[in-house]
């Protein structure tokens, strides 16, 4: 799998369609379709579609002077957030 894809071709890549997808997320298909074309969301939003293709979400900041720095905390899912894990 490429290294940088669009949330379309990501979910392309993890074999599901837009259907299955919003089906674990308890959403309708146009809302899958809408989502994988914006440009701006919310962290918590952009997990749970993660989190619903079986992924984890890892934020990671850059800095030219010192290794990559993992931020813990940003956009977490409160459990009531979480995506149920599938059967």
């Amino acid at each position: 799998m490429e290294r940088d894809l669009p949330l379309a071709e990501l979910r392309r890549a993890r074999l599901m369609t837009q259907e299955q997808l919003a089906a674990d997320l308890h959403v309708n298909q146009a809302s899958v379709a809408k989502l994988e074309r914006r440009t701006d969301m919310y962290l918590s939003t952009l997990r749970r579609f993660v989190e619903a293709m079986c992924g984890e979400l890892e934020i990671v900041a850059g800095f030219p002077d010192q290794p990559q720095v993992r931020l813990r905390g940003i956009g977490e899912l409160t459990e009531d957030e979480r995506v149920p894990d599938a059967p």
